[in-house]
């Protein structure tokens, strides 16, 4: 069977404010994540990933815990210098050992069954600092063969209301039929 597409979407500022760990995909609030589980409850449309300021590249279905960091032009940056082996997120003192978090790699291996079902369809979906970042991220990807070099790559960027309505339009398309996937 194909292997879904697969949507990367930057964090919310908007989280849901329960107490403890819950998923990413329920703890995000904001209208994107809204639109992804309004247009997509059954998460059959596609696989999510989120790129988070403190989190760094994780799997939707995450436990998070609520948390408020912004992500900046130097974090950007750095995640990007880092590539798929930067740790997120870094340990709370300097004193704890780099061992601390998981690396963008070992999400898009599990995502990807370790490259067995490499990814031809992908949307990245945010602001423009998430975008770079998202952007050389497929690239390692791409590198370690769990997004196909070939993929087709939609960035879902621009005012709010037409990125909410550009991601339902993305999860609507019938790739199955289109001989995409």
């Amino acid at each position: 069977m194909p292997c879904p597409a697969f949507l990367v979407l930057a964090c919310s500022a908007i989280k849901r404010p329960d107490p403890g760990y819950i998923p990413a995909i329920d703890r995000y609030d904001g209208p994107l994540w809204r639109t992804l589980r309004t247009a997509d409850p059954a998460g059959a449309r596609a696989k999510v990933a989120v790129l988070s300021a403190l989190h760094g590249f994780r799997a939707a279905s995450t436990p998070i815990d609520l948390y408020n960091v912004r992500l900046t032009r130097d974090l950007a940056d750095r995640m990007i210098a880092g590539g798929v082996t930067t740790r997120g997120p870094r340990p709370p003192s300097p004193r704890r050992p780099d061992t601390y978090g998981i690396h963008p790699g070992t999400e898009i291996a599990g995502l990807t069954r370790h490259g067995a079902e490499p990814f031809t369809e992908i949307a990245l979906v945010g602001g423009r600092l998430y975008v770079d970042v998202m952007h050389a991220l497929v690239r390692g990807f791409v590198a370690m063969g769990c997004v196909r070099r070939e993929a087709r790559v939609s960035v879902i960027n621009g005012p709010i209301g037409r990125m909410r309505r550009d991601l339902r339009t993305w999860l609507a398309a019938d790739r199955l039929r289109e001989g995409r996937l």
